[in-house]
């Protein structure tokens, strides 16, 4: 029993150290972590490549430790994109903030700190497939989540026959 008072007694000190390292990194970062990435988009139909840190993954021209495979789809463009589209809806934190025809980006920010990662989509005019890459805008490891979100939303896509 003294051992849970004393736990209790510590408990409204955690949460307030939470809060406060959230406001102070939120303060102290915002500038790299909203902030827009300069490597976005589609230049020469293909999505940029990642840095050499390990928090990025991308479908086209990467190195064995950042390649992940594109999303296929058996159905027309249009098709593909707005299930894409309805798909980024319910994933976490995710906002979509450009939507062209053949190219979205999204942002998609972390639970506690707001991390922001970018994450985009390419839609090639010759080949049934969706490029993807989802890269963070700070730090060097993402304890895998790029890739671990790209999954996800690729096996959301394969649950709608996509």
């Amino acid at each position: 029993m003294p051992r849970l008072i004393a736990f209790a007694k510590r408990l409204p000190w955690s949460i307030a150290f939470v809060i406060l390292l959230n406001l102070t990194v939120n303060l102290i970062f915002p500038a790299t972590t909203w902030a827009a990435s300069a490597n976005l988009g589609v230049s020469d139909n293909h999505l940029a490549a990642c840095p050499t840190s390990p928090n990025c993954v991308v479908s086209q021209n990467a190195d064995s430790k950042h390649a992940i495979n594109p999303i296929p789809y058996h159905v027309d463009r249009d098709t593909a994109k707005e299930t894409l589209l309805k798909v980024l809806t319910v994933v976490p934190r995710t906002e979509v903030v450009e939507n062209t025809d053949n190219y979205i980006h999204a942002l998609s920010k972390s639970r506690i700190f707001k991390f922001v990662d970018d994450v985009e989509f390419y839609f090639p005019a010759d080949e049934n497939v969706i490029h993807i890459r989802s890269a963070s805008r700070l730090g060097d490891s993402d304890l895998g989540v790029n890739r671990r979100r790209m999954e996800q939303i690729r096996l959301a896509m394969q649950d709608l026959n996509v």
